[in-house]
Formats: C-alpha cells, structure tokens, sequence
C-alpha cells in the first residue's frame, strides 16, 4: 500500500552528543579530534582520529560478539605542529618565496594543523604531483573518511530504510544520525529538519516545483546566482508568478541598498513570495550579507539560501540567520561521498509546498486504480522520492565531524593564500617594451585580511581572471587549460554554470539582453566576438603555499615571449617559427 516502517527511539541525549559534532566554538587551543565511531550504540567502537595520527587498513582485532563493525587502527605517527615547510638545504626560488611568505603573513602558521593533514588525508596530491585548485567544482576528499567508511561498509549489513528487518533498522538510525549531524553542524534550532537530496540542485528544485507560486505572488533572486537557482522562474513563470532580478555590480553581488529597494518594491500582499539568495558567488567570490534574509522575513517572503559555494569554508548558524530553506551538496564540503545533499528546512515551510506528485518512500495509502493517496506522516519522508542513499550518509556523519575540527583553521589560512596569490600575480607584467600585466583579475577581491582563527571573510577564496597578451587582448582560455593540463594543474575555465555572475566580470550584460530563442553558446560568442568565460582558480581545505607557487609559475611563464610562443605552437601544431 504505502512505505510504513518504524524508527528506534533515540536515546535521551543531546543531539551533539548523539552524533559526536563539536560544537565547542573556543578556538584557544587549536587541537583538532574528530569522532568516527559507527554507531551512537556501539561506545566501544568510538575511536577520534586527531592529527597525530594517520589510519593504517590494518584490521583489528575480532569484536565482541555483540558488535557489528570493527574499525582500523590508528597509529600516531605524526607531530601535530609540524609546518610544511622546505628543508633548510634548500635555496631553490620556491624556498626563497615561502620564507619571504611567511614573514609577510605571519598568521599562517596559526593553521599548521593543516600542513599536517595535507601530508595524511591529501598526500595523494604529491605523490601524484598533482595541483588542485578547482575546490569550488569539488572538494578533495579525505583518505581517512574513505578507510573508516570502506572498514565499516566490510562489516555492516545495511538494508532498504522502506522496511522494518535488522538492517533496514540499523539504516534508519544512520539516516536519523546522518540528519541530526546536519542539523547540529549548521546549528539549527527546533523546528528544522533534513531532506536528503542528491545534491543542491535536487534540493533547489524540490523547493521550485512545490512553492505555491501564483499569478499575485513572486521570485526574487539576485543576477548572480547559480542555474540552479534561475531554473526555479521556470516554475514561477507557468504557475503566472512574477520574476524580479537583483542586479549584479561588476565584481557580483548586489548593493545591499539596491537590493533591499526591489525586496520593498515587490513585497509580497495578502500571500506569500519567494527570494532566493546565493550565499556565496562561484564565479565571482562575492559573499551575499546574510542578514538580508531578515530583512526580507519581515516583508513576507519565504526565503531560500543557496549554501552550496559558503559551507564548505564558512560557518553558518541558522539559529542566527532563520532561513526558511537551505541547500548544500556535502562533496564541496568534505569530497566524499558524492550524490548526497541536502534541504535543511523549517518544517512549517515544507507544509506549505505544494509537490506535484507522489513517489515510492512519499506515501502511506494509494488507491489504484484512483486517485486517492495519503503522504507519509513523516513531514521529511514526502519529500525523499525513492530510497535515499543510505549506504553513504554514515559518511556525511563522519565528514562533518572531519570538517567541524578543522573549520575554524580554514579562513585565516584561505586568506592568506588568496592575498598572496592576488599580489603575485598582479605584478607580472610581460617582458617586451609593453609592460601589459600577465592577468587581469575580474572577481571580488577580500577587503581585509583575516587575522585570527575563528575570524570570517567578507568574501571567498576564489579568483576568475583571464590571461593577456602583450597587446592587451585576451588569451584564449582553451590554451590556458592546456597549458595548466601540461603543468598537472587542475582549474576550471568557463562561466561556472552562472551567466549573470561571468556577465557581470566580462562587461557583456549589454549583450546578454540581445540573447535569442534557440541561441548556442558558439552563437553567443559570435556576437561578443571572443571565447566566453574566465579562468577560475579556488582554494580549499587541502590547499597550500606549493599550490598558489604553482599557479603563479603558470603565469610567469606566459611572461616570457619565448616560453609563450612555444607553447602557442605545441598547442595549435603551427609550424616552428610562426608568430602567435
């Protein structure tokens, strides 16, 4: 008939004790333990990795019989404030800069801790010699939430949550822990709860096509904004609702003045509209105040925060900032796993969606043949189409309390990496009699440089720019990519799925009012006369100072006429001697 199958009571503890999050905002010792266990049923099996210690696939010895899992060992084969740093032998230019680094950003070496996990969870990024700079498409994963998971996938029998067997008993629980660890990481008060998701455009369109738009009602969104957040007007459009721009300035964002005037313009009368915010830009690294969403509560709207490109480098508290809804995908936060995200919601939002059907794991009664049907009284199950993905939200668990202990470490080291990134590269100028910069930086660029652990930019760690030619013309990006390809540097160039944002950076928005039914992008860069989008280069959890020393090497030697050209003519087969 339906989906009905039963939870286990929860013990009588708090919801961070249950799922062992820290939320211990006291940043005067920067020690850092996360707790993987398996199961808040299982004490014994509780283990906390710190970085001390490294995970070896050794397996342990056998469990009482009573226990389920076993998990691997931990060997402390590490000094926790050990910096990356060169050997003293070395004199080598790298050596030299990292020095200089350092005594010009003193602050680093407050985040030390993540030099240590840089040689543990990513130390796959040297030993391949791989550069990685693309954390806004996807974070790296850590190497120790793959062994814990892959040790406890070995020894658990999970099961179908839409049953009431042993294993689909012990799946719901992971799945009810998996949801109060969401909760409990973005400090959500009463009241909220977790759908799980594929990702947050799954979760960006469960809230479009349920939001009871109407033809006297509204979406408000900013130009900037993800497309997954613009496919939402598709909605609002058929059911006759309105749809109102925010404009983007030239480095994205909006003016919050600007913002708060079309909000006021558009208020919603006798019903209900929707604004929809992006936290922080992926393309041009404006962060969005938050406190905007207050503002516009108190005119009526029903707000949605694109969390997607702000959690994982940010901490968001919603008992601070009571958002109706809020979207994330947990592989930009932590890498693994992918395919799961997630609608933190209000619970008394969900009530008022409106979906436009019904799915196994939605529905308790359905007549057939008919058209009756009860939904599931578990307000979260109604909007969980199918199965979740309960074989990995263990790991959401576990990567959450990877990312809690190493959190309030990333701005200030973030900061100072993009500060020193931006700097460089601004400076290179190309070695003719021009003097033209190498670069040209599009994006929002931090106002202030972070200080203090615990201390949150007013911006992100994400630089687009595009590459110039000695006559000031824009190099095209396709050569860029393979230049970064032939250094093993992982970018991205393009507009980042955000056309309002990379339209904003390239000064076409003119251009993008002339737009067409039909129009292709080859199209479209016919009309600007030009490849379209930037360059983009993000920072991350795993990233360091060999990382940005990398990029700007990259860039040097665009500098250099010689080292250019004969790249220029690898990349095009021309003929040795052609001019680029």
């Amino acid at each position: 008939m339906g989906n009905k199958h039963s939870s286990p009571a929860v013990p009588h503890q708090s919801r961070e004790q249950r799922i062992g999050v820290n939320t211990n905002h006291d940043h005067s010792a920067p020690v850092s333990r996360i707790n993987l266990r398996y199961h808040k049923s299982q004490p014994s099996l509780l283990r906390s990795i710190s970085s001390h210690d490294t995970l070896s696939c050794k397996k342990p010895s056998p469990p009482p019989h009573d226990y389920h899992t076993n998990v691997t060992h931990l060997s402390p084969t590490l000094t926790t404030y050990t910096p990356l740093t060169p050997s003293i032998s070395r004199q080598d230019a790298e050596a030299r800069a990292y020095s200089a680094f350092l005594k010009s950003f003193p602050e680093y070496q407050s985040t030390w801790i993540l030099d240590t996990l840089r040689r543990t969870d990513f130390a796959r990024l040297d030993r391949t010699g791989e550069t990685y700079v693309d954390y806004m498409g996807g974070a790296q994963h850590p190497e120790s939430l793959v062994r814990v998971h892959s040790a406890f996938l070995t020894e658990t029998v999970m099961g179908n949550t839409h049953s009431v067997s042993n294993s689909s008993k012990l799946s719901s629980r992971y799945a009810d822990e998996a949801r109060d660890a969401v909760l409990s990481f973005f400090r959500a008060p009463p009241g909220y709860t977790v759908v799980f998701t594929a990702n947050a455009t799954a979760a960006l369109k469960l809230v479009g096509e349920a939001y009871p738009f109407k033809s006297n009602n509204g979406y408000i969104l900013g130009a900037d904004s993800h497309n997954s957040v613009h496919g939402i007007r598709e909605y609002a459009s058929r059911r006759g609702a309105e749809v109102h721009y925010i404009p983007s300035t030239s480095t994205g964002g909006f003016v919050l003045s600007t913002a708060k005037d079309i909000l006021s313009q558009h208020r919603p009368q006798n019903t209900s509209s929707l604004f929809a915010l992006t936290g922080l830009s992926n393309i041009t690294n404006a962060k969005n105040p938050l406190s905007i969403i207050e503002f516009a509560s108190s005119l009526g709207y029903h707000t949605l925060l694109d969390a997607a490109a702000l959690a994982p480098s940010s901490v968001i508290s919603l008992s601070e900032t009571p958002v109706d809804a809020m979207v994330v995908s947990f592989y930009k936060m932590f890498g693994y796993p992918t395919g799961v995200g997630a609608l933190i919601v209000k619970e008394s939002f969900l009530e008022i969606l409106e979906r436009p059907w019904f799915a196994g794991g939605t529905v308790d009664v359905v007549q057939v043949p008919g058209s009756i049907f009860t939904r599931t009284s578990v307000l979260h199950e109604q909007f969980e189409d199918g199965t979740i993905n309960f074989m990995t939200l263990p790991a959401v668990t576990n990567g959450l309390r990877f990312l809690s202990a190493y959190l309030p470490f990333l701005p200030i080291r973030l900061s100072c990496l993009t500060h020193y990134l931006v700097t460089s590269l601004s400076r290179l100028r190309h070695d003719d009699s021009t003097g033209t910069p190498v670069v040209k930086i599009l994006s929002k660029l931090p106002s202030r440089r972070l200080k203090s652990v615990g201390e949150q930019g007013d911006s992100g760690s994400t630089i687009s720019l595009i590459f110039l030619s000695p006559s000031g013309e824009m190099i095209s990006n396709s050569f860029i990519e393979y230049v970064a390809v032939s250094r093993n540097i992982s970018l991205r160039t393009g507009c980042m799925c955000n056309p309002g944002g990379a339209a904003s950076l390239l000064g076409i928005q003119d251009q993008m009012e002339r737009v067409y039914l039909g129009v292709t992008l080859k199209d479209f860069e016919r009309v600007v006369g030009r490849e379209l989008g930037v360059v983009r280069i993000s920072l991350g959890l795993g990233s360091n100072f060999q990382d940005v020393w990398k990029i700007v090497m990259l860039a040097a030697s665009l500098a250099d006429s010689r080292a250019r050209q004969a790249l220029w003519d690898t990349w095009t087969n021309v003929p040795i001697g052609q001019a680029m």
